[in-house]
């Protein structure tokens, strides 16, 4: 049963499912202490302080988070959360000491999900505050992580089958179709205030759309993508000798190239200085990483250098940034990968690689 309210997990409640996760082999919760809810754009996120039996094992999770569907979204959005709780569910578990947070329970029925996680409060933070970009050492961190995940999963056997799906042609061109609506409404609604320049670029990208994705491009190689992959969806150790980065939000994710994730971190959120300066070391670090993960057949060609396909729908894509506050319109970029006006415009309209329909991303088939 889905959990709505923190109030409806009770200790009865919790201790039932810490228990079939395996986190609480014996004992029993005794409180459950609520600590301020957190609204994000998509849900809400609150604290719970848990109080155990005396013949509770000492490593009994004692502060846990609760993530559920925020109330009052419109119709469109039956689906939030559902890509999460597959991620903790089919995939998660392949990969016990992966950099997530641990996953207690996680439910999705009928357009609500929950999530009972690991609270890292004490040991994690977000890096920055949106826009500002991490430090160099820092984002070595971040490669460093990514190459560590995607090569446990570069060709998974269970990715497309139990975890995940390939797209085929027809899925594609639908994905396709929608992609080309859903840019027609937006520069409907701008109209003059989407200048010829940026049309043109748009353009470009449609016209190109069905050449670059292809199933034989997209699953050349493939791993498991976050989908949504800025620095603020990630949480960083406070001491950071002690314990390693946590990923974060993974409702987007879906089987594809690793390189889209690079692109969406460096391409969408850094300014064109930033990126020139950066991105071939970055890319060339997380190349290295995957070699020594034991990754084969990825040779550092030009497509790593400059992972173009990913690059150019990456940077269409339409944001307001990461978190509900936002200081500029949410068709304008704080990160373009070129320094004029049409190419920051360019940055933000499309996604970053055709994502399956909310059905299509939940079954392994």
């Amino acid at each position: 049963m889905v959990v709505t309210s923190p109030e409806d997990l009770v200790p009865d409640d919790l201790t039932s499912r810490l228990r079939a996760s395996g986190a609480l082999p014996c004992g029993r919760a005794t409180t459950v202490d609520i600590g301020e809810r957190r609204t994000t754009i998509l849900s809400t996120i609150v604290p719970l302080r848990v109080e155990y039996s005396p013949d509770t094992p000492a490593e009994a999770p004692r502060h846990l988070l609760l993530k559920a569907k925020r109330s009052g979204l419109d119709a469109s959005l039956q689906s939030v959360g559902e890509r999460e709780v597959a991620f903790y569910r089919q995939a998660a578990p392949l990969m016990p000491r992966g950099p997530f947070p641990r996953c207690y329970d996680a439910e999705f029925s009928s357009g609500r999900f929950h999530l009972l996680l690991e609270d890292l409060s004490d040991t994690h933070m977000v890096l920055t505050e949106w826009p500002l970009p991490p430090s160099v050492d820092a984002c070595e961190r971040i490669v460093d992580t990514w190459s560590a995940f995607h090569a446990f999963w570069w060709r998974h056997p269970s990715l497309g089958r139990e975890v995940g799906t390939f797209l085929d042609e027809a899925a594609l061109a639908k994905i396709a179709s929608e992609y080309r609506a859903r840019y027609a409404r937006f520069a409907e609604t701008l109209g003059d205030r989407l200048w010829p320049a940026a049309r043109a670029i748009y353009a470009r990208v449609l016209d190109a759309w069905d050449r670059l994705f292809t199933p034989g491009r997209l699953y050349a190689t493939y791993t498991l993508a976050h989908g949504d992959a800025h620095v603020w969806n990630l949480l960083y150790p406070r001491d950071s000798a002690s314990s390693g980065i946590r990923l974060i939000d993974w409702d987007a994710w879906r089987v594809g190239r690793a390189a889209s994730d690079l692109a969406y971190m460096m391409a969408l959120h850094w300014y064109p200085e930033r990126r020139a300066r950066l991105e071939a070391p970055l890319l060339e670090r997380y190349h290295a990483g995957l070699l020594a993960h034991g990754v084969t057949g990825c040779p550092l060609s030009a497509n790593w250098r400059h992972p173009s396909g990913s690059r150019h729908l990456d940077s269409t894509r339409p944001s307001g940034g990461p978190t509900s506050t936002v200081s500029s319109p949410p068709w304008t970029t704080s990160a373009a990968p070129r320094s004029s006006p049409e190419g920051a415009l360019a940055t933000r309209a499309l996604p970053t690689e055709p994502r399956a329909s909310s059905l299509e991303r939940t079954r392994g088939h």
